[in-house]
């Protein structure tokens, strides 16, 4: 299935439709049946409600028990990412956000089967998500392996880059890390290059296995795996977002 429109929790918003969304389709193969029940039955308990525009959402609250921080990954794809993290850190907040439906619900299963009570989800655009967050408010971010948008007329829908840094320099805490990875050396570059010149951002990296070599409380991905196996290399970038003021 290719078809974009959705209906029910997964209503998309205007920028979500406009011209310059940053993803592709929202469906791919039609789901079971269970995965279509966990869309129906526990992704409206775990989605986000944005507020007015103008208004800010409070993270904190989103969830049932006090969190010592709230994480973000956006794009989180298949999920098993933020699974991993949100069953590893369960004194941490997690939200998600993704448009593709079948990501969605694979979230949904790892978080059925692991009973993991700390995620939320964004089952959409993350740039709205983004503009309602308070100042200072994310302790991590995670944007990995995402659509590198290839073709040249398409590079300014790519998530990392003028638009959305300062998105994420605003809601990050000062010291917070904002983790990139990607195995497209094309978008490495780009990321690379408008990371390092946003003066809100600093590269962590002082020697080539800071960056060839995933960190331990960074999971692999099936993605990452397959992109392995495929003969591409990841690349795997922490920078810090520097105090204000």
């Amino acid at each position: 299935m290719t078809d974009d429109s959705t209906s029910g929790p997964l209503s998309a918003g205007p920028l979500a439709e406009s011209s310059n969304r940053l993803f592709g389709r929202r469906k791919g193969r039609p789901l079971r049946k269970r995965r279509t029940e966990l869309i129906d039955v526990l992704l409206p308990q775990l989605q986000i409600t944005l507020p007015e525009p103008g208004d800010r959402l409070d993270p904190a609250g989103l969830f049932d028990s006090p969190k010592r921080e709230v994480w973000l990954e956006v794009g989180f794809g298949m999920g098993h990412h933020l699974a991993w993290q949100a069953g590893h850190h369960p004194d941490v907040g997690f939200i998600g956000a993704e448009p593709f439906l079948n990501g969605i619900a694979g979230l949904l299963g790892m978080v059925d089967d692991e009973n993991l009570r700390n995620v939320r989800i964004q089952p959409d655009d993350a740039r709205p998500l983004l503009d309602a967050l308070p100042d200072a408010s994310i302790g991590r971010a995670f944007v990995l392996f995402a659509d590198p948008w290839p073709k040249k007329r398409h590079a300014d829908r790519r998530f990392i880059g003028p638009e959305n840094l300062p998105r994420l320099a605003r809601v990050l805490k000062d010291g917070a890390e904002l983790r990139l990875a990607s195995d497209d050396m094309g978008l490495v570059r780009w990321m690379l290059e408008h990371t390092v010149k946003h003066p809100d951002f600093e590269w962590t990296a002082r020697r080539p296995s800071d960056w060839r070599i995933r960190p331990d409380d960074w999971p692999a991905t099936r993605y990452e795996e397959k992109a392995i196996a495929a003969g591409r290399k990841p690349v795997f970038m922490r920078f810090v977002r520097r105090p204000r003021g």
